[in-house]
């Protein structure tokens, strides 16, 4: 019954399809590291349903952080982990860093970004795909019917402004995603120290995984041990939740390419701002 302590948790956050899954499952092979080996979104609207914030936005700020939340968290970790220090992810944490940051002030935060291109593109596919990505939509009032009716189930988050998207075309719906959710995270980057934050470009792990993962793991204070190395030697071989082959700039000769091309101009300013020159 005694309160358990929480110990620098780590939490991967990003834009869906950015490539958050590979740095989490790499995160998780971590001796160091306690892990679900899931996404936990349901536990998190659990403690907050969307319900009770009429359905606006997955984001939670720092006025919901609670002694209780911090009790539920450090426990329900520590009871499928056996670790006090946890890595964590799922599609909504990126509206929610000032929150957690509030429940655990050392918390550490890897941020995972991808160019706005194959972002897009990746998302519009996995607009394609309700039965993964829309599970927990399914209670929504509002009728859904983006692209013509093509997409009835809104798939991934809710963002603040998500209903002036209900009935737009499926590369508007994306476009505003991705700069929802970015826009969030640079935002909520001000409040956290330096050395609890880091960021990781998906095109650099692609390059070279060994060497993005190594500069990731030792920033978090976690040894890359010989069998990490090994692990993220080959971890492209064996992608997690890939839609197809792992290559860079593969929007461009995909289905999507005029699409995302539309509404590249939408999202260019927060790419620049995370760091990409377009």
């Amino acid at each position: 019954m005694r309160r358990l302590p929480v110990e620098r948790p780590v939490f991967v956050i990003g834009c869906s399809r950015a490539g958050t899954t590979l740095v989490y499952k790499t995160f998780s092979e971590s001796k160091n590291l306690g892990t679900l080996q899931r996404e936990t979104h349901d536990f998190w609207t659990g403690m907050h349903p969307l319900a009770n914030k009429h359905w606006a936005t997955h984001a939670l700020g720092t006025q919901d952080a609670t002694q209780n939340d911090r009790d539920a968290v450090a426990r329900y970790f520590y009871a499928y982990t056996g670790k006090t220090r946890f890595v964590d992810k799922n599609n909504q944490n990126g509206l929610c860093v000032p929150y957690l940051y509030t429940l655990f002030p050392d918390a550490h935060f890897v941020y995972v970004k991808r160019n706005p291109g194959d972002n897009l593109h990746s998302l519009i596919e996995g607009w394609g795909k309700p039965e993964e990505f829309a599970t927990w939509s399914s209670e929504l009032k509002e009728k859904v019917s983006v692209d013509n009716g093509r997409y009835i189930q809104w798939c991934f988050f809710l963002s603040n402004g998500w209903r002036d998207y209900l009935d737009k075309s499926i590369e508007e719906v994306c476009a505003f995603q991705y700069r929802a959710i970015n826009e969030e995270i640079l935002a909520a980057k001000k409040r956290i120290p330096a050395q609890q934050w880091t960021e990781v470009f998906y095109e650099d792990l692609v390059r070279d995984p060994v060497a993005g993962f190594r500069q990731a793991f030792e920033q978090c204070g976690l040894t890359f041990t010989h069998d990490l190395e090994q692990h993220c030697a080959n971890v492209l071989s064996t992608p997690y939740n890939a839609f197809s082959e792992i290559r860079l700039d593969k929007w461009k000769d995909g289905r999507n390419c005029d699409r995302v091309e539309r509404v590249l101009p939408e999202v260019a300013a927060v790419a620049r701002a995370m760091g990409y020159k377009l």
